[in-house]
């Protein structure tokens, strides 16, 4: 069941061109058993813990929600041929559910080509 805590929390927020690290992330509702998968690729992040720690920390000082990281990877984002690739881990985190991650963004961008694969760093 979906709170409406997280209807103002986008499935998945990218930088719009490059290729760059993501993090998945669950999102816990503190008043009751719900949750909500999130993903985050920034190319400004040197780390995978940089975007988690930047996102976890901006959505538990809003209040109502912990964090959880449940994996990373990259994301290979072509904006002009409308194709995202999803691959990778992140050495602090493992590797996050690819087909989870592809599902959300899929979601984000209906008009794009969205493909994972669990080879490459």
């Amino acid at each position: 069941m979906a709170t409406a805590k997280f209807g103002s929390i986008p499935d998945a927020d990218i930088d719009p061109n490059g290729v760059f690290k993501y993090v998945l992330i669950r999102v816990h509702d503190t008043e009751d058993d719900s949750s909500k998968d999130i993903v985050r690729g920034y190319a400004w992040a040197e780390y995978h813990a940089d975007i988690y720690d930047k996102v976890s920390g901006e959505l538990e000082r809003a209040g109502g929600v912990d964090c959880e990281c449940l994996g990373g990877g990259r994301i290979k984002h072509d904006s002009q041929a409308k194709k995202i690739h999803v691959y990778g881990y992140s050495m602090g985190f493992g590797k996050a559910n690819h087909s989870v991650s592809t599902e959300k963004l899929q979601a984000r961008y209906p008009d794009y080509e969205v493909t994972w694969a669990d080879e490459g760093y």
